[in-house]
């Protein structure tokens, strides 16, 4: 069991881009689909699923490649962690990476984009910036 389940998804997909894996499977949460289904909207996996029934549900990420076999997930920064959680108002939202990342956050509107947020002028936890 891990304490930080967020970054303990994170890591399972920088790790598998870095080595070429099509696909990886970890135990599901309603929190970690709400991020995957980002990443998907932002154009960092390709696409995710849900198996399993009751307690043994798991979720299958597949990853997005680009045609030089390099993954599009290049790298991630956890900013908010168990032990000092990191709050940003919609005023303090700035693109990562000169706009070519994101920052995922968690707002009372549910998870979402640095720019959604931005445009729905609402803030909340930032989780993670991923380029």
């Amino acid at each position: 069991m891990t304490n930080d389940p967020v970054a303990d998804l994170l890591t399972r997909l920088a790790n598998a881009g870095a080595i070429g894996k099509p696909s990886v499977s970890m135990p599901f949460s309603n929190f970690k689909m709400a991020i995957a289904e980002k990443l998907k909207e932002a154009g960092y996996v390709k696409s995710i699923d849900k198996k399993g029934k009751k307690v043994r549900k798991t979720l299958d990420v597949v990853l997005k490649y680009n045609e030089a076999g390099k993954a599009a997930i290049s790298g991630v920064k956890r900013v908010s962690k168990p032990g000092r959680r990191i709050y940003r108002g919609a005023h303090e939202l700035m693109p990562v990476r000169y706009g070519h990342g994101a920052l995922i956050l968690s707002t009372p509107k549910g998870v979402m984009t640095e720019k959604e947020a931005r445009k729905e002028k609402v803030g909340g936890e930032a989780l993670f910036e991923i380029w």
